[in-house]
């Protein structure tokens, strides 16, 4: 406070960069093409900026144990602002974050297939995917991610 008790506050118009339901469904839409391009059904996880799911399919066929993966891949690449393929390399025996996969309650995933989503520069969420091969995951996330 200043000036005679009055409380100036900073104008807080700004663009809100909150992945919400709507936002999600075109980059599970985008993802679902893709793995049906690949011929391999998957779990498809969409995070907001706090990690916290948002929306998540499990397509016909898709495994039930990728669900929980898929998710944590979600959170995993929004808690560290990094593709969960590019931790993983990061997290090998010797490397820098070697044992990270046991932070965060075992909420870690370092498989392929969890990639931030980016709005005017900033992380605000990440997409999860599991079931397929690495390369098959990594693939169905960036094109999740490429929808938003």
């Amino acid at each position: 406070m200043g000036g005679g008790g009055v409380l100036r506050v900073a104008n807080l118009t700004q663009e809100c960069s909150m992945v919400r339901l709507e936002d999600a469904r075109p980059l599970i839409a985008a993802a679902e093409k893709k793995a049906q391009e690949l011929g391999q059904p998957m779990n498809i996880a969409v995070a907001d900026e706090g990690g916290n799911l948002v929306a998540h399919v499990r397509m016909d066929g898709a495994w039930l144990g990728s669900i929980d993966i898929s998710i944590k891949k979600a959170f995993t690449s929004r808690a560290f602002d990094i593709t969960t393929q590019e931790l993983a390399k990061n997290a090998q025996p010797g490397g820098q974050f070697y044992g990270i996969h046991a932070s965060n309650d075992g909420r870690v995933m370092i498989f392929a297939g969890g990639i931030p989503l980016k709005k005017n520069g900033k992380v605000v969420g990440a997409v999860g995917v599991s079931e397929g091969s690495g390369d098959q995951n990594h693939a169905d996330a960036t094109a999740g991610a490429s929808a938003f």
